[in-house]
């Protein structure tokens, strides 16, 4: 079971990938028409499952009383931007093919759309935490 501070940083890492995600996206659409251009994509969710796989915790802190617990694997973890030059669509040597350009920018903006509702979810969870605490 991961904890609150491991699933909140997944969390982030992801919701960084997939705004990256959309900048690649975007500057692909943007060069449909230029020739030789080669599409970029943006691979992280196979980079997530590897490093959810490694459990190499850490265990450190400043104050004795506070065990922060963290995965090493986790915290290294980012998107990695790769160049497709494997296929040729078009005459001019460019790749971009615009249908599946606008598809995954769709798809993307609703993972996007997605992992800001967990992300709020959880955060609300721990106002009320924090909130009934206080009583």
């Amino acid at each position: 079971m991961r904890s609150e501070n491991q699933v909140l940083t997944i969390l982030q890492k992801a919701l960084d990938a997939s705004w990256l995600r959309n900048q690649v996206i975007s500057n692909n659409i943007a060069n449909v028409d230029t020739p030789n251009y080669k599409a970029y994509k943006v691979e992280f969710e196979d980079l997530l499952k590897d490093a959810m796989r490694n459990r190499d915790f850490k265990v450190s802190s400043e104050n004795p009383m506070h065990i922060p617990i963290s995965n090493k694997s986790l915290d290294r973890l980012s998107p990695r931007i790769t160049r497709d030059r494997s296929t040729r669509t078009r005459i001019d040597g460019n790749n971009v093919d615009i249908d599946v350009q606008t598809a995954n920018l769709a798809k993307n903006t609703i993972m996007y759309m997605a992992l800001t509702d967990q992300l709020s979810a959880r955060l609300a969870r721990l106002r009320t935490v924090i909130n009934e605490g206080r009583r």
